[in-house]
């Protein structure tokens, strides 16, 4: 690698010079290569400690000049080949140019000036990419990657200097973060550790301070436990180990892979040591905080923030903040959490202006918006900067284009005077202006359906006056008239100021006619709909009549909805609750549709249109509770640990008392799932989703510990599960809200109560008082904490959970341990997670689909089983395993979908690893036959012609009728034209008696086709024996004792041919037209290739003369094995397995078939009276009877057992135990290496 030229003032310390010329010297570092001794290990230690560059380049080229004390570094290599290549390079190119100089200084800066120009011109070449990582940094992963034997994908984030504790010792050394794994090295006087940990194995990541570690990051897997301290900025550290833990998880979720964030902004220059995965990671998180804290859409990017002070009209005075601008926002929190936050989006603005500065109020900054609000910012630092960038996004804002309605629509919003209608209804009656994109699809429903423009509390509301509803009416119109006070003095719609004074509001609960609308505004719903308008009609119309697995359970739900409301009563109600649902299911089809989504919704429409419902779900479902409605509840199982480790904190003695009984994960889950809106009275839980919307999860968090508290004693006193759950219901039923208007809705959960004197009842805005003096002291920040240790716990628990299931679906006749399927299993995922990773050219199918079952979500393709084939296989097959792979893959495919999940790939290693002799030659017996050697359409075929062939046969008639149901589509299509037609005359006579006991018959007989044994297996031809003995030669070669198994196999292969002659020609006398070739056996057609073509006998016979000399002719010769006209064989085809190692499957056999064709005419003239008969063996018969020899030859694979039998030898080999669990630790210990370049040069070869 060619370095910017740096002084070098001692160039021979710790080096030593290898090549000189007047101008350069290539250096060695000591201690690299061979040799090096004491000096050599303090120099590798010293390295290591200092993180010099030398540890991963120990190779350097100097540029020198006679009378200069000074050196400058041109070059570096890792490689002795990597640097000759520049040092030649610089000899050829620069060595005479640079002897026409006079002047030293004038040859340094020509060389300095050069050297730019080379790296400039390399980087001009890289630049397309993207690639802004400097040079310090692109060392470090070089260093990484060859210390690690990592890929090129695989990225570095960053590196930090700490000390690992093995034991009680520090080892001082280099922590590598990258997107998938977290690497340790440290090199200390001789003493090595290096650490690979894939952030998909981190189940526990924390930084705590112990006596025995001080300050330190806790790295926990499922079988060790790791510690590592003394870094300089353990927060910095902690942070992007967490984001990087995080990412896995997420992809362990829903198979989302990190991908590099193009759309994050660039920096001008990137910062000197930091990646640019780094600087997008901490844009990412910076996203995330501030998209939750103004809950902003998910396509929300923060440009930047700066600090200053925002104006205040209703208390008068200037609130130190932060101001925050993305492409579509400005935003502003004051530093004090409650006291002010501000949302002004773009669209709303009409007038940016810079005021004049004074020494009371410095750079202010003036906005207007259309609804006649205007915002005063002061203590602005880079004004001009920052008005720049608003002028801006302001110009991309798509209001500008979409006319006037949008702003017409929030203008009315926030108009403070209207009273007679609720903001939402108002706001969808006015996009049905023309020029509103939104006009045309609403227009026909809002006809049609009174749910497209208003909630159903409105539809099913009697009109009786609030007059009449005395008290309750009168405190309804009092919360009502301070709302309109609160918007008269702190703005009405999404650029209200919300301080404090809000939440208390909220707390006192949102009078029924603002609900829906304040929902919107708090949950940031309002944002998307008026961005995307049209967008709910256009989903309706798609997913209208569109079936699925989500619709068929929506519509199980429906009438399980709020069943005792009595909008829900009716199909008006139904209707407009199956058109959201099947809406969102069409929208966001990785969450479809999830338990729970019915009830929640349902509320929703209570309260807003149905597109404004759709919105409010779409809140809910992706920002606001996420992961909760996916197939596993992950994110509701996340809040429940978060549950019940403040239950732990703060009540510590009801929560043993809780665990032991079991009963939080029980309750917890429909708390957090429906928001208690299942499990309270609909009028006391509708206060909570107010405090939800505003405050998030957070109030539930709180309301579920005030209930457990309220309810203590009596809990500490139950004796088991159900009579806590009981406690707990009867408490939840009675919690009332006296001040509703609606009338009293019976609630279904109330049938838990007992005879006994309910308990008293509890107004929920004193539970709601109470829970926020006792338990407020719960933080939006700590929560996320909190959520990204559970969801470290959670994922990896459902994790053994699908590891449990899937090592349990597996039959039990598989000759594997528990341990040893599990062992396999992780290795078989990592192999599938390692594709995500680094398989960019992957197939998409490969992409894990979390709603699967459990068996069917790991699943890997061909090239990713031919490495784990590789590795696991007992016996080494040298360059042939991948050809063996290939064709295991294709036996194991039954599907065709080129995808083999768990299930199969153990089918195939047990029959290798646990079947005594038979059962491990029968697997290698399959694996030379089709499908794993030609087209599988002919084998489909046939399958299907024997089973129908033996079960019309061999059962009545009605059972044929039967058949035709039962069996699977493909099995019909494949059946030849004439059992068609027979079984479907055969229906017509049957048919009188179906009967269940014919399915009876018929599954136990496909059960029993399941077990096949070794006489159902079909007979081999002659190319695809040689296959198996090239097979079998393949596999001696690396034994201790492959000369006598080499030995063994040709007396064997010898025999084999000439029984398979034999019954050629027995097979032939018996046919009595030996010549015709259409009374062949119909069962052994399918069997032949019907691609392979023969090479000319001319090219076959020189190998066969040459065949003496190879190894294994050799061997038959040294055993003095006579075989009555089988010694030829025994040189000749079986011995041509090495000549044609490396050519592909095709080809190999043609070439052999010729070959073995040859040989045996060679046999023919010794024994020509008994297996030739009256043939001519001349050079033309060869080439004439070379077509149909191979069609006449085969042999059972009986006669293949019987005949390795006699051998012990072979016996003994094929019975040997192999033990897989060595095979699974050395599988693991490579598997991060599988895809890494293997042009580092290997050590020790450079000294």
């Amino acid at each position: 690698m060619w370095l910017g030229p740096e002084g070098v003032l001692v160039a021979n310390a710790l080096w030593v010079t290898e090549r000189a010329n007047p101008f350069f010297v290539l250096q060695r570092r000591r201690g690299h290569g061979k040799g090096g001794g004491l000096t050599g290990l303090l120099v590798g230690t010293l390295d290591v400690v200092l993180d010099s560059s030398a540890r991963v380049a120990p190779y350097r080229i100097l540029h020198q000049t006679q009378d200069s004390q000074v050196y400058w570094t041109v070059a570096c290599g890792s490689s002795r080949k990597e640097i000759t290549k520049h040092w030649e390079w610089l000899e050829n190119n620069l060595l005479q140019t640079l002897s026409i100089f006079d002047n030293e200084e004038d040859i340094t800066t020509f060389v300095k000036g050069k050297i730019h120009g080379i790296i400039a011109e390399e980087n001009k070449n890289l630049q397309p990419q993207g690639d802004e990582d400097p040079g310090k940094f692109k060392e470090a992963e070089l260093k990484m990657r060859k210390q690690f034997g990592m890929p090129e994908g695989e990225k570095l984030v960053n590196y930090y200097s700490c000390s690992y504790w093995k034991g009680r010792v520090p080892r001082q050394g280099w922590l590598y973060l990258t997107v998938n794994h977290l690497c340790f090295y440290s090199f200390l006087l001789g003493k090595e550790v290096s650490l690979v940990v894939q952030w998909v194995d981190v189940t526990r990541l924390e930084k705590n301070a112990t006596l025995l570690f001080p300050e330190s990051i806790r790295v926990d897997t499922r079988d060790q436990e790791l510690f590592f301290s003394m870094f300089l900025n353990i927060g910095e550290t902690f942070k992007l180990m967490e984001q990087l833990a995080n990412l896995a998880m997420r992809q362990l979720l829903d198979s989302e892979g990190f991908l590099e964030d193009k759309a994050l902004p660039r920096p001008i220059r990137p910062h000197k040591n930091i990646s640019a995965l780094k600087r997008d990671l901490d844009a990412r998180a910076k996203n995330e905080c501030y998209r939750a804290t103004f809950r902003l859409p998910k396509d929300e990017r923060l440009d930047g923030h700066t600090g200053c002070t925002l104006w205040t009209p209703f208390n008068k005075l200037h609130i130190p903040g932060q101001m925050f601008i993305s492409n579509n926002y400005i935003c502003f929190a004051s530093k004090e959490e409650d006291a002010c936050r501000l949302i002004i989006p773009l669209r709303e603005v009409t007038i940016v202006e810079k005021a004049d500065s004074s020494s009371v109020l410095p750079s202010p900054l003036s906005i207007s918006t259309k609804s006649k609000m205007t915002f005063l910012f002061a203590n602005l630092k880079d004004r001009d900067f920052l008005v720049q960038r608003i002028s801006d996004f302001l110009q991309k804002t798509p209001s500008k284009q979409s006319g006037g309605s949008i702003g017409d629509m929030k203008a009315s919003i926030v108009d403070p005077a209207r009273e007679s209608l609720p903001a939402p209804q108002e706001a969808l009656d006015l996009p049905t202006s023309p020029s509103s994109p939104l006009s045309c699809p609403l227009s026909f429903s809002a006809q049609e359906v009174p749910t497209a423009s208003q909630g159903l509390l409105k539809v099913f509301q009697r009109n009786s006056p609030m007059e009449d509803l005395g008290a309750k009416g009168a405190k309804e119109r009092m919360k009502e008239e301070s709302w309109n006070i609160h918007f008269f003095e702190y703005g009405r719609g999404m650029c209200m100021y919300r301080t404090a004074k809000t939440r208390e509001l909220v707390l006192k609960g949102i009078p029924e006619s603002l609900r829906g609308e304040l929902w919107l505004l708090f949950s940031g719903a309002w944002n998307e709909m008026v961005t995307h308008p049209g967008y709910y009609a256009e989903l309706v119309e798609k997913s209208t009549g569109k079936y699925s697995l989500a619709t068929e359970e929506i519509e199980r739900d429906l009438h399980r909805s709020m069943p005792e409301h009595p909008a829900f009563q009716n199909e008006l109600g139904i209707a407009a609750l199956r058109r959201v649902l099947t809406a969102y299911a069409f929208r966001n089809p990785t969450i479809g549709y999830c338990q729970a989504m019915n009830i929640v919704t349902s509320v929703l429409l209570l309260y807003g249109s149905e597109e404004e419902a759709f919105w409010l779900l779409v809140a809910l479902c992706e920002r606001m509770l996420p992961d909760y409605y996916n197939t596993r509840v992950v994110g509701a199982l996340v809040d429940q640990g978060i549950f019940e480790e403040l239950t732990r904190d703060i009540l510590p003695q009801l929560s043993e008392k809780m665990q032991d009984l079991g009963v939080i994960s029980s309750i917890s889950l429909s708390w957090f799932l429906t928001l208690f809106l299942s499990v309270m009275p609909f009028e006391s839980a509708v206060v909570i989703v107010d405090c939800f919307f505003y405050e998030g999860i957070r109030v539930v968090l709180q309301v579920a510990l005030a209930v457990l508290d309220a309810n203590m004693e009596q809990l500490l006193d139950c004796s088991d599960e159900g009579e806590a759950m009981t406690v707990l219901g009867r408490y939840l039923d009675n919690v009332v809200n006296k001040q509703s208007v609606s009338p009293p809705i019976p609630h279904l959960h109330a049938l838990l109560t007992s005879g006994d004197e309910p308990p008293a009842e509890v107004d929920i805005f004193d539970l709601l008082k109470v829970s926020y003096e006792k338990f407020s002291s719960l933080r939006a920040n700590d929560i996320e904490q909190m959520r990204f240790k559970q969801r470290l716990k959670v994922i990896q628990s459902l994790e053994d959970t699908a590891k449990r299931s899937v090592v349990r679906a597996i039959p039990g006749d598989i000759g594997f341990s528990i341990e040893e399927l599990e062992d396999l299993y992780m290795v078989f995922k990592a192999k599938h997670l390692a594709s995500q990773y680094w398989g960019g050219s992957r197939t998409a199918a490969v992409h894990r689909d979390p709603s699967l079952p459990y068996l069917e979500q790991y699943r890997i393709d061909g090239s990713q089983f031919r490495e784990l084939f590789t590795s696991l296989i007992p016996w080494a097959c040298g360059s042939h395993t991948s050809v063996l792979a290939g064709r295991m893959f294709r036996l194991l495919d039954q599907n065709k979908d080129s995808l083999i999940n768990f299930k199969e790939f153990v089918t195939g290693m047990s029959d290798m690893y646990h079947g005594d002799l038979t059962e491990k030659l029968k697997a290698l017996y399959k694996l030379h036959l089709p499908p794993a050697l030609i087209p599988e359409e002919a084998e489909s075929a046939l399958e299907a012609t024997h089973y129908f062939t033996e079960d019309s046969s061999s059962e009545a008639s009605p059972l044929a009728s039967d058949l035709d149901l039962v069996l699977p589509w493909e099995a019909q299509e494949a059946l030849p034209q004439e059992q068609q037609e027979g079984s479907g005359s055969k229906d017509e006579k049957g048919t009188s008696s179906p009967d269940y006991r014919h399915y009876l018959r018929m599954w136990a007989k496909e059960k029993e086709a399941q077990k096949e044994t070794i006489k159902d297996l079909p007979k081999m031809n002659q190319e695809q024996f040689i296959e198996l003995c090239k097979t079998l030669y393949n596999m001696f070669s690396e034994d201790p004792i492959e000369q006598d198994l080499y030995h063994a196999i040709a007396t064997v292969a010898s025999l084999l041919l000439q029984i398979g002659e034999v019954g050629k020609k027995f097979s032939a006398w018996t046919s009595r037209k030996p010549r015709d070739e259409e009374d062949q056996p119909p069962a052994l057609k399918p069997h032949q290739d019907p691609t392979q073509e023969l090479q000319p006998p001319a090219a076959g016979d020189p190998q066969a003369k040459a065949s003496g000399d190879s190894p294994l002719g050799k061997a038959a010769q040294e055993s003095h094995m006579v075989v009555e006209g089988g010694s030829g064989e025994g040189q000749g085809s079986p011995s041509l397995l090495l000549s044609d190692d490396e050519t592909k499957d095709d080809m190999s056999m043609s070439s052999y078939s010729v070959v073995s064709t040859g040989s045996l005419q060679c046999e023919d003239l010794t024994d020509d009276t008994v297996l030739v008969g009256g043939e001519a063996c001349s050079p033309t018969a060869t080439s004439r009877v070379g077509g149909t020899v191979d069609t006449d030859w085969c042999i059972s694979f009986e006669q293949i057992l019987a005949s390795i039998l006699t051998e012990s030898v072979l016996v003994n080999f094929f019975e040997k135990r192999v033990d897989i669990g060595l095979k699974i630790k050395d599988q693991k210990k490579v598997e991060r290496q599988f895809s890494a370049s293997s042009d580092h040069e290997p050590p020790g070869v450079s000294g």
